[in-house]
């Protein structure tokens, strides 16, 4: 009974935040999102090249909604994208003909990786995870991948979170490097 009386929780449910920290969240949702879909879409279309990865939208919600969180930080936000695509990379080329093993080697690798080295950033789970069952566009970057849309993605997205997040006086970003 122990065990089934854990998943009740143990405090309630976290206050709202203010309609001011909404509108600035979604601001720099919308400024970070739009710079990589921006060059995704309109400067790399007619590349092999891509920008814009599903994972981004998920740190989106830690950088720019979760300021504080120790997940979002910057250390978090680019080793931990960084760390999980070489991964990623490294699981697909290794078992190319076994996604199921490949997928879940790179996201268990990665987890662990990103805790050894105190880069925890949920999104780069999905970010190693998308070198494996991404599409053919993102297999023939190969580790390319690691580089562009990764690291400069996050770089992108983490410039904006800067600029933004320190505009108001009652917000700060980063909590530490």
């Amino acid at each position: 009974m122990e065990y089934f009386r854990k998943m009740k929780g143990i405090s309630k449910s976290p206050p709202r935040v203010s309609i001011f920290e909404i509108l600035w969240s979604w601001l720099g949702a919308f400024l970070g999102i739009g710079a990589v879909s921006y060059i995704n879409f309109n400067l790399l279309e007619s590349t092999d090249f891509l920008m814009i990865i599903g994972s981004f939208g998920a740190s989106a919600v830690l950088i720019y909604g979760a300021v504080r969180s120790p997940l979002a930080q910057p250390r978090n936000l680019i080793g931990g994208h960084i760390i999980s695509a070489i991964i990623g990379v490294t699981c697909y080329k290794l078992f190319p003909s076994e996604l199921w093993l490949a997928s879940s080697l790179a996201v268990a690798t990665s987890i662990a990786a990103m805790h050894a080295t105190k880069t925890l950033h949920p999104p780069g789970g999905a970010t190693s995870l998308i070198a494996v069952i991404g599409s053919t566009k993102i297999h023939n970057l190969g580790y390319l991948y690691v580089l562009l849309p990764v690291g400069v993605g996050a770089i992108i997205m983490l410039v904006i979170a800067l600029l933004i997040n320190n505009i108001p006086k009652n917000r700060r970003y980063p909590e530490f490097w």
